[in-house]
C-alpha cells in the first residue's frame, strides 16, 4: 500500500535535515533545541522540528538593509 499524504499535517524535519538546510553542524539545531529558542515536536524519543517553525527563526533572525534615510551621522563627526 503507497503512503498517503495528509494534507492537514506539517512536515517534520529532523536535525540533520534542519542543519542542512540552515548550513551548520547538528549541534547548532540541537542547542537551538536545549536553549528551547525554536518549537520543535518529541516523537517518542525523537526530536523533530515543523517547517513553519523553522521558517519563523529564519524570520525573526532576518536583518533588513540601511538605507540613507537610515544613516546617521556619528556624535563624534560634528558637521
Amino acid at each position: 500500500m503507497a503512503a498517503r499524504s495528509c494534507p492537514d499535517l506539517e512536515r517534520l524535519l529532523t536535525v540533520a535535515e534542519v542543519a542542512e538546510l540552515l548550513g551548520t553542524s547538528e549541534r547548532f539545531p540541537r542547542r537551538l533545541i536545549a536553549e528551547r529558542r525554536i518549537r520543535f515536536v518529541r516523537v517518542g524519543r525523537h526530536i523533530r522540528i515543523p517547517e513553519t517553525a523553522l521558517r519563523e527563526f529564519i524570520e525573526a533572525g532576518v536583518v533588513e538593509p540601511m538605507t540613507v534615510g537610515d544613516v546617521r551621522p556619528a556624535p563624534w563627526r560634528v558637521a
